[in-house]
């Protein structure tokens, strides 16, 4: 599955009550995701800006993003800096949900 792929799909409701993605899994959806990492049990990138102005444009377009999936990230803001990192709180590790949201933030900055 490409992040083009998983840029177009919608995260599906997590309550718990399954297993976090096993490791192969999450390196093979990874791959298709450039500049994010493993961090423990997150993936997380951080993304720089020209300033603040696009740090905070960056950052509420990643908020309409969870918004919209119901699938919120972990941000961090500097004045020109913003770290995301996403994980599955309620299975305490990865998601398919996690990557499709990073590559949705990925599909942010191609234009």
């Amino acid at each position: 599955m490409t992040s083009c792929k998983l840029s177009e799909r919608r995260c599906q409701p997590c309550e718990g009550g399954v297993a976090p993605l096993d490791a192969a899994t999450s390196a093979r959806l990874l791959a298709d995701l450039p500049g994010w990492t493993k961090e423990g049990e997150q993936i997380a990138r951080t993304f720089v800006f020209a300033d603040h102005y696009e740090a905070m444009a960056f950052v509420n377009a990643v908020a309409w993003i969870s918004h919209r999936e119901n699938h919120h990230p972990d941000l961090a803001v500097g004045y020109k800096d913003v770290r995301i990192a996403y994980w599955t709180h309620a299975i305490c590790g990865l998601s398919e949900n996690d990557f499709i949201c990073a590559a949705k933030v990925e599909k942010l900055l191609a234009f």
